[in-house]
């Protein structure tokens, strides 16, 4: 399992564009987890950037990382690989995550004090940048989201990019790209109709900026995730995972990675799915979740698993039954829509994911005729 892990990260591996990534000129240290006792349960990144807490995991189960990294040479993780897995779950596959053991390696890791240098380490891919906006952003205004600290796939996220800003010059959208957190402010959050997450893996917002999103959506504003933004092996962000997007992701199959299978429109009467046929096939990365969100989200479209095969993915089976792929919900007065498709470039050019993706950002952004909270 772990190989496969391994090799899942192998893998997965007018507008105006705002940021070019980097670290924030002044440290942060106002990231979720940056003050938060280190466990097992803790981003395997943390522990790595706290010596203290390396020392101890390597004694616990020596050759660990280094068994993780034989594969690419030796030396380093995947980029982005260590911020979305966890020493509990690498442990688990490695055939050593008994409770006993992890109790006693939660209690050694838990007794670091840590130092202001330690969190400065640990908060090291946050910042606190605040993009300057154009002045005269047309609205509707679309923010495109692209700060990917975990697993970055550029054929997608440029495939999206691409038909994003081909989608907004259609209906004459304002349209914002940026890799900065520090947009996430309730002045600058204010001046659009929707974010869009465009694949975007790895935590990426400080505890005042998740407080600003989370208040901007409740209060109206308007979410769509693509692919990616729901595809992490671990989340930690509890309402991001479970009540933004509504599921967390388990697995997507391995042997093929990429295969045709049948996608059923179930709820025609979205405006999501205006104009789409009853049924298409495409070829793509099918995400299985730990969850059907059906009763809880509207379901958009599904996948019909006999037309493909699920298999196993990350050590566990990945049918689901009812499998949702792509569904919208109201959180608070605010608006969510998340479609798993998009992994592959050709995903942005096909007819019916295009207009899938279009017509829930417009849904998203309250500019469809039904919504949430009145809007």
């Amino acid at each position: 399992m772990l190989k496969a892990l391994v090799r899942a990260a192998c893998l997965m591996t007018g507008a105006a564009v705002l940021g070019a990534g980097g670290a924030s000129a002044t440290p942060v240290t106002d990231c979720p987890l940056g003050r938060q006792a280190l466990s097992t349960a803790s981003p395997l990144s943390d522990v790595l950037a706290v010596p203290r807490a390396r020392a101890v995991l390597d004694e616990a189960s020596p050759g660990l990382v280094e068994a993780l990294t034989k594969p690419f040479g030796g030396g380093t993780l995947p980029p982005g690989f260590d911020r979305i897995v966890t020493p509990k779950a690498l442990l688990g596959m490695a055939g050593k995550g008994d409770a006993a053991f992890l109790t006693k390696l939660d209690a050694a890791l838990g007794r670091i004090r840590l130092t202001r240098a330690d969190v400065v380490a640990r908060c090291a891919s946050y910042d606190n940048e605040r993009p300057a906006l154009p002045a005269n952003l047309a609205r509707p205004a679309i923010l495109v989201f692209g700060k990917i600290t975990g697993f970055r796939d550029a054929p997608s996220v440029d495939a999206a990019e691409t038909a994003l800003k081909d989608i907004a010059a259609r209906h004459g959208w304002g349209l914002v790209f940026t890799d900065k957190g520090g947009v996430f402010n309730a002045a600058d959050l204010s001046r659009f109709d929707a974010v869009v997450w465009n694949n975007i893996s790895g935590d990426a917002l400080t505890i005042p900026q998740r407080a600003a999103f989370r208040k901007w959506i409740e209060r109206g504003g308007g979410y769509a995730g693509i692919h990616g933004s729901g595809g992490d092996p671990q989340f930690f962000w509890d309402w991001y995972a479970d009540t933004l997007v509504g599921a967390r992701f388990i697995g997507h199959p391995m042997a093929p990675q990429f295969q045709e299978a049948r996608v059923v429109v179930e709820d025609k009467a979205h405006p999501a799915a205006y104009g789409l046929p009853s049924e298409w096939r495409m070829t793509e990365e099918w995400y299985s979740f730990d969850r059907s969100v059906r009763g809880k989200a509207r379901v958009i479209a599904s996948l019909d698993e006999s037309s493909y095969n699920p298999g196993e993915g990350f050590g566990r089976k990945l049918s689901m039954g009812d499998h949702p792929i792509a569904w919208s919900q109201c959180v608070g007065s605010g608006r969510s829509f998340y479609t798993a498709i998009g992994h592959r470039p050709e995903s942005y050019v096909q007819p019916e994911s295009v207009k899938l993706l279009e017509q829930g950002i417009l849904w998203a952004a309250g500019l469809a005729p039904e919504g949430c909270g009145g809007k």
